[in-house]
This record gives C-alpha cells, structure tokens and sequence, in this order.
C-alpha cells in the first residue's frame, strides 16, 4: 500500500476535561499517513483516482474545530473516520499533537497515535 502523509496541520479546539481547555482552547497538531493504491492515478495523472490531500485537510481542521470532546482519544478516532470516508483511503494513522496540555511538570509535546482501517 502506498501512503500520502500530510504533517503539521494545525487547528484550535476547544477539547478537554478541564472547564479552562472548554472555555480557552488551544492549538492542536495533527499528522496523517493515509494508505491507498496510488497507481492507477499516477498511471492517468488523474486527481480522481486518488485521494485529493487538501479536501482531507480542510476536513479535518474542520473536525479539530468541531464539538468539544474531553478525550484526545476521541479526537483522534473522529479525525480518523474523517480519512476514511474517502472511498480511495483503506487505512490512516492518525497522531493529535497536543502540545499546550495542562502538565504541570516541563514537557515537549503528548501525542495519541491510532491507526485505523477500513472493516
């Protein structure tokens, strides 16, 4: 399976336990690896017979921006479903960089990393 990874894709949300994250939010990071076959797009140089990368990031930026959930868990696996309503996408690994959680001790970053397939 060939993949097309997207990195960095950056948007605010308002997801946490904590009333501060709901009511502040704060920017999210997430990383994609969609899996698909991209042969047959490279073979017609054909946008459609592949998966269009900047459809997939407007959809999850807007999926980051969307309901609050309280889990990056749960972000993760809506960002996910997102990828694969894509009928060209038959697997993704999704990573939801949250680098302003509420850790009181020095960090660099907390990421949930899932990988998800089509059933």
């Amino acid at each position: 399976m060939d993949r097309v990874a997207l990195r960095g894709l950056k948007a605010r949300g308002y997801h946490g336990v904590f009333p501060e994250e709901r009511r502040e939010g704060q920017t999210f990071v997430v990383d994609l690896v969609l899996g698909l076959d991209t042969r047959p797009a490279a073979a017609d140089d054909d946008l459609a017979k592949t998966v269009h990368y900047g459809v997939v990031a407007e959809e999850v930026v807007a999926a980051v921006q969307g309901e609050p959930v309280d889990l990056v868990e749960t972000l993760a696996e809506r960002v996910a479903q997102v990828c694969l309503k894509h009928e060209r996408v038959h697997e993704v690994e999704v990573t939801v960089h949250k680098p302003d959680a509420p850790i009181t001790v020095p960090f660099d970053d907390v990421t949930v990393t899932i990988t998800r397939s089509r059933a």
